[in-house]
């Protein structure tokens, strides 16, 4: 089982097709999470989901209640606590459920703090060793993370440009097989490497490195002026 979630962050960020991508998830039985507000965004889209949590302190009372009556399953976290909504909604959907991957939305844009927490709580040792497993997308990305080895990592069609991002320290960071390459990185320093492009000849590019955490940012152009693809 695969599972989806939704976060708060705000509507403009999110796909376009975000309320065709959670019909199919339901459609498919997949598990289906609000997270905090998220809970109730996809109420507003018709969608109950099957698991929601948070603290629920940006919901009114009738908005509470309102999931406490229809969701079949609610996680109340505590405000004061070590493990952020996002974190825990990790946990409970690969340690509870056992889904085999998970895709959030809803987790960029907003609040820059919101945003870096959603995404540098890839860090985290109780949230690592399922990161391979996490997706994150918004309207003009999508966000995959890697623990060190060999990857191939498949063109998406939507998708012109990719970034590297090392989340942390890295030791012999190779791209292969994309219009630019890198051989033998070592830093003990983020950086992104960014507008990195797929080769004609080629459906995926390499990524091989032997410490540290990598992101992977698949990104697309959306303004008007940004349709023809660059050669």
């Amino acid at each position: 089982m695969k599972a989806y979630a939704l976060l708060g962050a705000p509507e403009e960020n999110w796909p376009h097709n975000i309320r065709e991508i959670f019909l199919e998830a339901r459609k498919a039985g997949n598990l289906i999470i609000g997270v905090d507000r998220g809970s109730l965004l996809l109420n507003e889209l018709g969608i109950v989901p099957d698991l929601a949590i948070g603290d629920f302190d940006s919901l009114k009372k009738f908005e509470l209640a309102e999931l406490e009556n229809s969701v079949p399953d609610i996680r109340y976290s505590n405000p004061i606590k070590d493990l952020t909504d996002s974190e825990l909604m990790i946990k409970v959907a690969f340690e509870d459920y056992q889904v085999e991957d998970l895709t959030i939305l809803g987790a960029t844009g907003g609040r820059i703090d919101h945003y870096l927490v959603n995404l540098l709580m890839m860090l985290r040792p109780s949230v690592r060793k399922f990161i391979e497993k996490v997706t994150l997308i918004d309207k003009q990305n999508e966000i995959r993370f890697y623990n060190p080895g060999k990857h191939l990592i498949k063109k998406a069609p939507e998708y012109f440009y990719f970034g590297i991002w090392n989340l942390t320290p890295v030791k012999n960071l190779n791209i292969l097989k994309s219009r630019y390459e890198l051989k033998n990185f070592s830093s003990d320093y983020q950086q992104v490497f960014s507008s990195n492009e797929f080769r004609r000849d080629q459906s995926f590019f390499e990524l091989d490195f032997e410490k540290g955490i990598v992101a992977v940012i698949f990104s697309k152009d959306i303004d008007r002026f940004h349709n023809v693809k660059r050669i």
